[in-house]
């Protein structure tokens, strides 16, 4: 029963799982195509409860304290400013309401060279042969590089004003489970 939004959810796949419980989505992304595929998908399955909005996590167009939950899987490391981005988060949260965020992340050091060789070496290789389009997953890898580490990423969400703000890591850091909660 509890309102979550699902930013970055275009293609549904977090938001079918919340919904499976019981949850009230809106299913929020920039990204029209994404929501495209993601309501013919939501058809296919005869989902006609989730809710879709195109919309900037930057910029919502959502009340203050709308949600009980906000999730964003895989998607934050590709808006402009994070801060604006938490900072809309945490505004669209009703007190109490928790954030939850997969990332992926900084690998623990003694895999990061494993790590390192298979995201430039191979990660764009794969995409040229299956994709087709070894630009869009160099920009992956580069996009990974370039988002905060696991403690960095924290301290701003800290300093954006959430309250107990953890991480849990997911196969040795690759991927990052961060959690916090708006006080009050």
């Amino acid at each position: 029963g509890e309102a979550i939004m699902d930013m970055a959810g275009g293609t549904g796949d977090i938001a079918f799982r919340l919904a499976a419980a019981g949850a009230e989505v809106t299913v929020a992304d920039i990204n029209q195509d994404m929501l495209d595929v993601g309501i013919e998908r939501a058809m296919d399955r005869g989902l006609d409860s989730l809710v879709w909005s195109r919309q900037n996590a930057e910029e919502l167009s959502f009340p203050d304290r709308f949600f009980d939950a906000y999730t964003i899987a895989f998607g934050i490391r590709n808006v402009t400013s994070l801060e604006h981005a938490l900072t809309e988060a945490l505004r669209v949260l009703k007190p109490g309401g928790r954030f939850l965020c997969l990332e992926f992340s900084r690998p623990w050091t003694p895999i990061r060279p494993f790590y390192d060789l298979f995201s430039f070496a191979v990660i764009p290789r794969l995409g040229a042969w299956i994709a087709r389009e070894p630009e869009a997953y160099t920009y992956l890898v580069e996009s990974i590089r370039r988002f905060p580490d696991q403690d960095a990423f924290k301290l701003t969400m800290e300093q954006a004003g959430f309250a107990d703000v953890r991480y849990r890591n997911l196969s040795f850091g690759i991927a990052c489970l961060h959690s916090a909660t708006k006080a009050g």
